[in-house]
């Protein structure tokens, strides 16, 4: 079952869809690439059963604003998170957070001064080296890219997804994912945020890191060939992490292949 996005935060001039379900102590959950608020759909219903959970689509994500020449960088998604936690009037909330909504998190903190009670951290872009050659070329490209036939773009994105999953992603989830970034919008907006991913917001914010206040815990997939599991052995130890917990069975999107791991480490 879908989560329902039912709200709208306008955050320089941009629409933000989120959602809210549960009663209990905030945890806001944050997603990342190529993925939108509905990564958290096995998993919300669980921990909302004693929490209050917050969720939304980043900027240039999901159901939120998509146009031409959006800035969808780093520094804006953490800006959008700050913004938001302070919209919901929440105080050191708990946070969970996946991909590059870690990076949002983490920049959040040590350059935004947002300060949470507990943080998960789940297979993040957190340290350098970061990226891929497919990046690199997209960024080189984004114009060619952005006007593929839709035929092979839908190709191309459905390869991706599926390269960052262990098991084999059922017809309707890939099609879940998929339907953000298609069409006349979707389609160059999901060239766009890789475009838009440099380096330059990680390394800025690595440079910062040290021991975090509040409780510190990394969930790593074994089998995660995006963002290898040593990556993040090397960002528990920099940060000093309360706990470092490796996933067997999963890949980088842990939340379709271990949704069970990540309700068990939470609850």
């Amino acid at each position: 079952m879908l989560l329902s996005l039912d709200n709208t935060f306008t955050h320089k001039r941009q629409a933000i869809a989120w959602g809210r379900i549960g009663n209990g102590d905030p945890i806001v959950l944050v997603h990342g690439f190529p993925w939108s608020s509905q990564c958290w759909r096995n998993i919300a219903p669980w921990i909302a059963k004693n929490r209050t959970v917050y969720y939304f689509d980043m900027i240039g994500f999901g159901q939120s604003d998509m146009f031409d020449n959006q800035d969808v960088s780093a520094a804006r998604q953490n800006e959008l998170l700050t913004a938001l936690i302070e919209y919901w009037g929440l105080d050191q909330p708990e946070i969970l957070a996946h991909d590059f909504g870690g990076l949002a998190v983490l920049r959040g903190c040590y350059i935004n001064g947002l300060r949470f009670r507990k943080l998960t951290l789940i297979n993040v872009v957190a340290v350098l080296p970061s990226g891929s050659p497919f990046y690199a070329h997209v960024r080189n490209h984004e114009a060619a890219f952005a006007g593929l036939p839709a035929y092979a773009h839908d190709a191309l994105f459905r390869a991706y997804i599926q390269r960052a999953a262990l098991k084999t992603l059922p017809e309707d989830v890939i099609e879940m994912y998929a339907k953000p970034w298609q069409g006349e919008s979707g389609q160059p907006a999901f060239y766009r945020q890789i475009a838009q991913s440099d380096t330059k917001h990680i390394k800025e914010v690595q440079k910062l890191y040290k021991s975090m206040d509040g409780i510190v815990n990394l969930l790593w997939a074994e089998e995660d060939t995006f963002i290898p599991i040593d990556q993040g052995r090397q960002l528990a130890s920099i940060i000093k992490a309360d706990s470092f917990t490796s996933i067997p069975g999963a890949a980088h999107i842990v939340q379709e292949d271990a949704p069970e791991a990540i309700v068990a480490a939470l609850l």
